[in-house]
C-alpha cells in the first residue's frame, strides 16, 4: 500500500482521488529509496508507472519548499513532456507546488514569466532547458533534484551532450534519478559520471526484455505489398486503438492516406504537423474519435494511451532498443498487448538478430483472408447493433404487430445503422431506402409485364430509361459541385459533417453523394441547395477551404478575361463595298525621303556592294580617280 511507503498525507489523498489502490513493482522499489535521499537508476518496462515512482518522491522533497527552481526533470520529446507535467499536476493537487513545462515550439513568454516567478518544478525538453541557460532565464544552481526520464531515448535522439551540460550547471550534491527502458553502456557511463553511489532498480525486468507481456508476432511480404497487409491486419484481426510505426515522415503521410481511402478511420502524427495538429490528433485518439495513429519514432515518443491494443511495425527499427519503445505503447498499466511487425524478405536477418539479443519470442502470423474480413465485419456489425439495440424491442413488436414488413424493417435498421456510423456504400443512406436498393424482380416476372400478346414490348407505358451505374435522382435534386475528392482523403461522412457544420442542414436533407479522385457531388434539393449556396462559395472541409458551387456553374473571376483579337473575317466588308459594290480605292502612295535613322540600341546596316560586277576594289579605285580630278 501507498501508506507504507513514508509519503506527505497530501499526496496519498491525491492518490485515493486518483483511484490508486496499491503501487506497481517499479514504485515499490523506487519510492522508499528516493524518499531516503538516494541516487537510484532504475529500469523497467514500459507503461509500468515509472511517473509516479519518481514524481511522488519528488513532490515529497519539494512539499514545503519556497521560491526558485529546485527540480529539474528532463524528457526526450514535447509529447512526454507534457504526459509528464499533467501527472505531476494531479499527484500535487493538494500541495502549493507550480510546475511549469518547457518545449520548443510553443511560445517563450509564458515559459520566461513562469520562469521568472520562481516555479519551483521545471519540465522539459533538452533543447529548450538549453535556450533559457543560454538566455539567463533559467537558473539551475539551487536544484535539489534532477529526474532523466526515458534516458536511452535522449541517447538515441542525440541529446547526450545537452544533458551532460545540464547535469554540469546543477549543484554536486544534488539527487539524481535515472529512468531508463534499456540500458545501453552510454547511459551507464552517464551514471557513472554523475550519479553518487546509484542504487540500481529493476522491477518486472527478466534477463531479455521488458516487453514480455505484449504478444509479438511478425509477417513476411513483398515491400509493395506491405500497405495491402496492413489493411487486412485492421481490418481482419486489430481489436482496439492502433499505433502504426513509419521510418519517415513522408512514408507516414502516405501511409495515413492509404487507410484513409480504404475507409480506415487513421490520422498522421510527425515532426512536420505544428505542435497543436499534433495535440489535436493525440486528443482524439484518447477520446476514441480515431481508432488509428500513423507515426513516427519521435513523435510517438512519451504517447500514453492506456486503451492502445496493437502495434504495429511497417518498418522494422535499426536497433533493439527502438523495437522495445515501439511495442511498449500497447500493453500500458499491466494490460496485455499485441504488436505486429510487417517485414520485406530483406529484413529477415535484422528481425532475427533483434529476437536473439532482446531473447524474446517472436510468433510468425498469416494475414486475414477476404472471408475472415468479411466475418470479422459482421461480428463487429452485430455486436454494435446488439448494443444499440437496447429499449428497441418494444418498438420493433409494435411495428411487426402492425404488418411492417420484416425483411423491409431489417434493411431500414441497416440504413439506419450505417448512416450513424458515416458509412456509405454508395450513397449517404437516408432512413428509407430508395427503390434502387430494393431487390430486383425475376427476369420472367418482369417479362410478363412489359410484353404485349404478340411478342413486341410495349414502349409506350415505360417511361424514361434510368441511367445505369447509379440511382435515379429526385425531380428536384440539385447537385452540388465540392473541390476535394478521395484524393484527399474525402469520406461520405466529412461531406455530411462539412456541410452540417457550416450551413446548419441535417444529414437527413442530403441525397447521392458522388466522390471523385479530385472533386465530389452531393445531391441536395432545390430549396436545400439555395440555402447551401447563399453567399458562400467556400466550405469547410478536413480543415481547409475548398470550392462551393452548383454544378455546370463557373467560378467567378475577379478578372474578366481580355478580348481576344478580332479576325479579319469579323470586321465585315469595307466601307466601299457596303453599299454593293465598286472597286476599291487605290493605294496611297508611300511617302519619299530619307529612312529614319536607326535607334540607338540597334545595329546600323552594312552597304550593300554595287550589282554592276564590281567589289569593295570597284569602289575603291572609282573613289581614288575622282580625288586625282583638278
Amino acid at each position: 500500500m501507498f501508506n507504507t511507503l513514508g509519503l506527505d498525507e497530501r499526496l496519498l489523498k491525491a492518490i485515493d482521488d486518483l483511484g490508486f489502490e496499491a503501487p506497481t513493482d517499479i514504485q515499490a522499489d523506487a519510492i522508499p529509496p528516493l524518499v531516503e535521499g538516494r541516487d537510484i537508476v532504475a529500469r523497467a518496462r514500459t507503461g509500468a508507472g515509472k511517473t509516479a515512482a519518481f514524481g511522488l518522491p519528488l513532490l515529497h522533497k519539494l512539499r514545503d519548499c519556497g521560491q526558485g527552481t529546485k527540480a529539474l526533470v528532463l524528457a526526450p520529446t514535447r509529447e512526454l513532456a507534457v504526459q509528464v507535467s499533467d501527472s505531476l499536476s494531479q499527484l500535487a493537487a493538494h500541495l502549493k507546488i507550480g510546475i511549469v513545462t518547457v518545449y520548443g515550439g510553443s511560445a517563450y513568454g509564458p515559459q520566461l514569466k513562469a520562469l521568472g516567478s520562481g516555479v519551483p518544478v521545471v519540465v522539459g525538453t533538452p533543447g529548450r532547458l538549453i535556450d533559457h541557460l543560454e538566455k539567463g532565464s533559467l537558473d539551475l544552481s539551487g536544484v535539489e533534484m534532477v529526474v532523466i526520464d526515458e534516458a536511452d531515448e535522449m541517447l538515441r535522439m542525440g541529446f547526450l551532450e545537452e544533458v551532460e551540460r545540464l547535469l554540469g550547471a546543477t549543484p554536486s550534491n544534488r539527487q539524481t534519478a535515472l529512468f531508463s527502458a534499456t540500458m545501453p553502456p552510454q547511459i551507464r557511463r552517464v551514471a557513472e559520471g554523475y550519479l553518487n553511489d546509484p542504487l540500481t532498480v529493476e522491477s518486472g525486468v527478466e534477463a531479455g526484455t521488458t516487453v514480455d507481456h505484449v504478444k509479438q508476432r511478425a509477417v513476411v511480404v513483398p515491400p509493395r505489398f506491405k500497405q495491402s497487409a496492413l489493411i487486412r491486419y485492421l481490418k481482419g484481426e486489430a481489436q482496439g486503438a492502433t499505433l502504426v510505426f513509419c521510418r519517415t515522415r513522408q512514408g507516414c503521410a502516405q501511409t495515413a492516406e492509404a487507410l484513409q481511402r480504404a475507409g480506415i478511420d487513421a490520422e498522421p502524427l510527425h515532426g512536420d504537423l505544428a505542435q497543436s495538429a499534433r495535440e489535436t490528433v493525440l486528443n482524439r485518439l484518447r477520446s476514441s474519435r480515431i481508432d488509428v495513429v500513423v507515426a513516427t519514432d519521435v513523435a510517438a515518443r512519451g504517447l500514453d494511451v492506456e486503451h492502445i491494443t496493437d502495434v504495429i511495425n511497417l518498418d522494422l527499427p535499426d536497433n533493439p532498443e527502438v523495437y522495445t519503445h515501439r511495442i511498449g505503447r500497447t500493453g500500458r498499466a499491466g494490460r496485455d498487448g499485441t504488436a505486429l511487425t510487417i517485414l520485406s524478405p530483406a529484413e529477415r536477418g535484422r528481425m532475427r538478430w533483434m529476437q536473439r539479443v532482446l531473447n524474446a519470442d517472436i510468433d510468425g502470423y498469416t494475414l486475414p483472408t477476404d472471408a475472415d474480413i468479411a466475418a470479422t465485419g459482421r461480428a463487429r456489425l452485430l455486436a454494435e447493433l446488439a448494443e444499440r439495440g437496447e429499449g428497441a424491442e418494444s418498438w420493433v413488436g409494435h411495428l411487426l404487430a402492425e404488418g411492417a414488413d420484416p425483411v423491409e424493417l431489417a434493411q431500414q435498421a441497416l440504413a439506419l445503422l450505417a448512416r450513424a456510423r458515416g458509412v456509405s456504400l454508395r450513397s449517404d443512406l437516408p432512413d428509407t431506402l430508395p427503390d434502387w436498393a430494393n431487390p430486383p424482380r425475376p427476369r420472367n416476372e418482369r417479362r410478363g409485364d412489359d410484353r404485349r400478346d404478340d411478342g413486341h414490348r410495349d414502349n409506350a407505358d415505360r417511361g424514361p430509361r434510368p441511367s445505369r451505374g447509379r440511382p435515379d435522382r429526385a425531380d428536384d435534386e440539385v447537385r452540388i459541385f465540392i473541390g476535394a475528392g478521395r484524393r484527399q482523403g474525402v469520406r461520405p461522412q466529412d461531406l455530411v459533417g462539412a456541410l452540417a457544420n457550416d450551413t446548419g442542414i441535417s444529414g437527413r436533407q442530403v441525397g447521392q453523394i458522388t466522390i471523385r479522385d479530385h472533386n465530389s457531388f452531393v445531391g441536395l434539393s432545390a430549396e436545400v441547395a439555395e440555402q447551401v449556396l447563399q453567399n458562400r462559395e467556400t466550405l469547410s472541409l478536413r480543415g481547409r477551404s475548398v470550392r462551393l458551387a452548383r454544378e455546370g456553374v463557373r467560378p467567378r473571376r475577379d478578372r474578366k478575361p481580355l478580348p481576344s483579337k478580332p479576325r479579319a473575317a469579323d470586321h465585315g466588308p469595307r466601307e466601299d463595298q457596303q453599299d454593293g459594290g465598286g472597286e476599291a480605292p487605290a493605294r496611297k502612295p508611300m511617302k519619299s525621303g530619307p529612312k529614319a535613322a536607326p535607334k540607338k540600341h540597334q545595329k546600323p546596316r552594312a552597304a550593300k556592294a554595287p550589282q554592276d560586277g564590281g567589289g569593295w576594289s570597284t569602289l575603291k579605285r572609282r573613289h581614288n580617280a575622282r580625288r586625282k580630278k583638278p
